[in-house]
C-alpha cells in the first residue's frame, strides 16, 4: 500500500486552486502507484477563513469523486460540510472507484474559530477498508486523545489518516504525540499539515508518516513537500519494537 500525502501552502479561500492541487497530486500518485493521497484539514474551502465556513458547498465531494475515479485513486481530505443549518469540520475518504469510503466528522474541535464555526461530529470515527488494508479516520486535535485511537485500532484499523492544520509553535504533536498514538495502538499514523500562513495564522509543518515502532517512514520540513511513502503492515516489524499493550487489546 503505497500512499502520497501533501503539505501544501494555504489556497486561502482559493477553490480552483485546491483542485487543480489535486489534479496534480491524483496524477502524481498514478504515476507512482500510489492508492491513496491524503491532503490537509480543510483543504476547502481553507482552514483559518471562518468568512467562507458556512458557503460549504455539496457540489464539491461529487467533484472529488469523479477525480479520483478518474485517476484511479483514492482521496482523503477535509473540508467544511453544510448540512441545513449546522456547518462541521468533516473529512471524507474517497476510493479509488470514486464511491465514498467513509465521512467524519470533528469530533475534538479546538480553539475559538472552530468552536464559533462548527458543530461538532456526533459519531465514532469511522473504519473503513481498501485494497486489503484497514484505515480509520480522525481530524487534527483528535489525535492527540489516546482514546480515539485506542478504539479505532480496537476496531481493527492499522492505519489512520489524519487531515490537520497544526499552528507553529505546537511542534509536540508531531515530535511526540503522533508517533506516541502509532506506538501504543501497534499502527501506522499519516498527519497531512499545512505549512506557510493562512489569514494571519502561520503553520508548522512538519507532516509526518509514523510507524507502529513510532519511528517516521516519511516527514516533511517547513516548506510545501508531498510525501510518498510504502506503509507497512504490523507483522513487518520485530514483535520487540511493537508494544504489548497494543497486541493485547487489538482484535485479532
Amino acid at each position: 500500500m503505497k500512499l502520497v500525502l501533501s503539505q501544501p501552502s494555504p489556497t486561502n479561500g482559493d477553490t480552483e486552486a485546491a483542485f487543480g492541487h489535486v489534479a496534480m497530486l491524483l496524477r502524481m500518485a498514478g504515476a507512482a502507484g500510489a492508492e491513496m493521497v491524503l491532503l490537509p484539514e480543510l483543504f476547502l474551502p481553507g482552514y483559518n477563513r471562518p468568512d467562507l465556513h458556512a458557503g460549504a458547498q455539496g457540489p464539491w465531494i461529487a467533484r472529488l469523486r469523479e477525480m479520483a475515479r478518474a485517476a484511479g485513486v483514492g482521496l482523503t481530505l477535509g473540508w467544511a460540510e453544510r448540512a441545513g443549518e449546522d456547518v462541521y469540520n468533516a473529512a471524507t475518504a474517497i476510493g479509488p472507484d470514486g464511491a465514498v469510503l467513509a465521512h467524519y466528522r470533528k469530533i475534538q474541535l479546538f480553539g475559538p474559530m472552530e468552536r464559533a464555526s462548527f458543530r461538532p461530529g456526533t459519531a465514532p470515527p469511522p473504519v473503513f477498508d481498501l485494497n486489503g488494508r484497514r484505515f480509520g479516520l480522525l481530524i487534527c486535535y483528535d489525535i492527540e486523545f489516546a482514546a480515539h485511537s485506542a478504539a479505532l485500532a480496537q476496531r481493527g484499523a492499522e492505519i489512520i489518516l489524519v487531515p490537520t492544520a497544526n499552528p507553529a509553535g505546537f511542534e509536540h504533536v508531531q515530535e511526540v504525540l503522533v508517533p506516541a498514538r502509532a506506538h501504543e495502538s501497534a499502527l501506522t499514523v499519516a498527519y497531512a499539515n499545512y505549512c506557510g500562513t493562512e489569514t494571519g495564522l502561520a503553520f508548522g509543518g512538519r507532516s509526518l508518516i509514523a510507524g507502529p515502532d513510532a519511528r517516521p517512514l516519511a516527514a516533511a520540513g517547513t516548506g510545501e513537500t508531498v510525501l510518498i511513502a510504502t506503509l507497512p503492515r504490523r507483522e513487518d516489524y520485530p514483535p520487540a519494537l511493537i508494544s504489548t499493550q497494543a497486541r493485547d487489546f487489538r482484535a485479532p
